[in-house]
């Protein structure tokens, strides 16, 4: 396990932004009857989420989020060191996205930017990339982007995924400062593993051609998808999160010193109701201190961390707070953090 400590840095503002456009379980029925619909909502516990339209991508739901912070906190944008973009659903191949940002946000040139293609535990890979850059003498500001498009990537026909996935983008601000305390990770990887949530065809690996875009029944029970269309073994993800990830989150405990009954809030990865109820039940903990927001957006990958705390924590970190972040899921990757939160300003969702 790769673990690492930090003092005296810290998130000072947090920022959402998701699609105006709102989907509803219950009646997203074109393609499977409308009993079988309600089992699966019932089940997974999402009832509306957010869908991109054809003409918005991950960066720009980033780049709202992004904007609206750096205007209600009246940051300097020249003071901005480091644009990190996570997404594994970029504008392009290439350039990557985070350059793109750069230049759209008005940040100046000397501005080091790159992205990070990692899926659930991305926020936490990228708060440890952030904190370990910014403790560098000579960095001021560190422009934390986490933004997905899931609802491009899977298919509306496979019944496994079809009912989970949402848009979002956030963007947090990360400084130094005293008031931050200490903060601890715990990232993992792997593998051997990969061939659980994939997108099989449409890189280098297994290029883009007529037949991975066709579509196909890929199983008895009449599901639907291309090789371009993401895949989720969910049976296999869930024994992953069983043998690994309440494994990991007491020992980012234990490591840190910290006891579980000192945490104020835990923010999980909103996976769906199922495995979030499991690491309820396994770790015991009261769900007043596990904020929630999967019902109305659903499962948004790496955005879903951040995404719960500007919308379910806001006006709650004004005064210390400490939080645990853990996040599981495609690589496959896991991670935890507990980080104190202090004077957070979470701005007010943003709607494109």
């Amino acid at each position: 396990m790769a673990y690492m400590e930090f003092n005296n840095i810290g998130i000072r503002g947090l920022a959402a932004a998701v699609p105006k456009k709102i989907i509803h379980n219950i009646e997203y029925t074109e393609h499977f009857k409308k009993e079988d619909v309600a089992e699966i909502v019932e089940k997974i516990g999402i009832k509306e989420r957010r869908f991109a339209d054809e003409n918005t991508c991950a960066s720009d739901l980033s780049f709202a989020a992004a904007d609206k912070l750096l205007n209600d906190l009246n940051i300097n944008r020249d003071e901005i060191d480091l644009l990190l973009f996570i997404t594994q659903t970029p504008d392009y191949r290439m350039p990557a996205s985070s350059i793109i940002l750069q230049d759209r946000l008005g940040l100046p040139n000397n501005t080091i930017a790159f992205d990070v293609n990692i899926g659930c535990s991305g926020f936490i890979y990228g708060m440890s990339i952030a904190y370990s850059m910014i403790r560098q003498s000579g960095f001021r500001k560190v422009l934390l982007l986490d933004g997905e498009t899931r609802s491009k990537v899977y298919s509306p026909k496979d019944r496994q995924v079809a009912f989970l996935f949402g848009d979002a983008g956030v963007a947090a601000l990360i400084e130094k400062g005293e008031i931050f305390g200490s903060s601890y990770f715990s990232i993992n990887s792997d593998g051997s593993r990969a061939s659980l949530i994939q997108i099989k065809a449409g890189g280098y690996r297994n290029p883009s051609s007529a037949e991975t875009v066709k579509e196909k029944v890929v199983d008895e029970y009449g599901n639907v998808r291309s090789d371009e269309h993401g895949y989720m073994n969910g049976a296999d993800v869930f024994n992953f999160l069983i043998r690994e990830v309440p494994k990991d989150i007491k020992f980012t405990l234990e490591k840190s010193g910290t006891k579980q009954t000192d945490i104020d809030y835990f923010v999980f990865h909103q996976a769906n109701n199922y495995m979030n109820g499991y690491l309820l039940k396994k770790l015991k903990l009261d769900p007043a201190k596990v904020p929630m927001c999967i019902e109305k957006f659903g499962n948004t990958s790496s955005v879903s961390i951040p995404l719960t705390i500007a919308t379910q924590l806001k006006d709650k970190l004004t005064e210390r707070k400490k939080v645990l972040l853990s996040g599981f899921g495609v690589g496959l990757s896991w991670a935890t953090a507990v980080a104190d939160f202090h004077n957070c300003h979470i701005s007010d969702l943003v709607e494109i």
